[in-house]
């Protein structure tokens, strides 16, 4: 029975992005197909913007619990990616408001979507796994986060002004969304370590317990990108557009954070740090903030940062492998 039980958690593992992906878009599809279910529309769409920042909240909680604050070293490098990602934005933001109705405005804010999305809390064991440094990846992390809890509310007010509301108060209202999903995780984590200890020591016990939270709010992500994706009137060019918007964005990120890490002898942790997104937050801040058929960027993105990862460690594997054979 352990055999099968460990069979089926592997399974789960190595194909919970595309077990995510299928359930979510099945559910709404599901749902759009049956018409007697429509009229819970209007509860389930509450229930899951409600549900979805919880759920972000306590994975990125679970995540930062197993991280050491004493290996938290800021370098160099970190501070050209942070450049790259903040110029990026707002030279694209700025875009939007001077030109609102340009005509690929949806691939912009997809752009944008893909350049401002802060890094994925699983980052750090891929980057481990390459050969890179983890603890630099973690730093940049915590780093990124606080830069996205400040730009976002900024630039999107301007963006997206909203009618009776001054830019203040705008900027306080997506502040407050924003901030505890980003900043709080962190910072709670590390009050549990130092406070806590018999606490933290228990959630230590459940070391998967953030990757099957992952999984969850992959689902409802997905469901909500795939909702935008059926209500939307603007047709398959779009959908291209958005697709391609978001690979262009992936190509560049990790070869530009490469190109910065060569400099500073750390390729591998720059080029991951920039490249590998925390997805499922950028989804919940496409139809948060923005259109939202631009949440579909981060679906696609998922896919994409989820290939080349697949494709470098399979090549270092190989590598691994032909440098063993060689000493034998």
């Amino acid at each position: 029975m352990g055999e099968y039980r460990y069979t089926f958690l592997k399974f789960l593992r190595d194909w919970a992005l595309i077990i995510g992906m299928i359930v979510g878009a099945s559910l709404y599809l599901v749902y759009h197909a049956i018409p007697a279910l429509h009229s819970a529309g209007p509860v389930l769409e509450g229930v899951a913007k409600e549900v979805q920042p919880v759920l972000l909240f306590v994975m990125l909680f679970l995540s930062f619990c197993k991280i050491e604050p004493q290996q938290m070293r800021p370098h160099r490098w970190m501070g050209w990616l942070l450049l790259v990602q903040a110029l990026s934005f707002v030279a694209l933001s700025l875009l939007l408001i001077f030109l609102p109705g340009m005509r690929m405005r949806v691939g912009v804010e997809a752009a944008m979507l893909c350049m401002i999305c802060p890094t994925a809390t699983a980052c750090a064991v891929v980057t481990g796994k390459l050969g890179g440094n983890m603890a630099g990846v973690v730093t940049y992390t915590v780093l990124i986060n606080l830069l996205v809890a400040v730009l976002v509310p900024l630039m999107v007010p301007l963006i997206y002004p909203t009618a009776g509301l001054s830019f203040g108060e705008a900027f306080l209202r997506i502040l407050a969304k924003v901030f505890p999903l980003l900043i709080l995780p962190c910072l709670s984590a590390w009050l549990v370590r130092y406070l806590l200890p018999k606490f933290h020591a228990w959630l230590m016990r459940f070391p998967n317990l953030s990757f099957y939270i992952w999984a969850v709010s992959l689902t409802l992500a997905i469901l909500m990108s795939t909702r935008a994706i059926v209500q939307n009137r603007s047709g398959v060019v779009v959908l291209w557009e958005i697709g391609a918007t978001s690979l262009l964005s992936c190509i560049f990120q990790f070869w530009l954070g490469r190109l910065i890490g060569r400099r500073y002898k750390c390729p591998i942790s720059a080029g991951q740090a920039l490249g590998q997104k925390n997805t499922v937050f950028g989804i919940w801040m496409g139809y948060t903030f923005l259109d939202p058929v631009t949440s579909v960027a981060g679906g696609f993105y998922s896919i994409w940062h989820n290939v080349y990862n697949t494709w470098q460690m399979y090549r270092k594997r190989k590598r691994d492998e032909a440098k063993a054979s060689s000493r034998t």
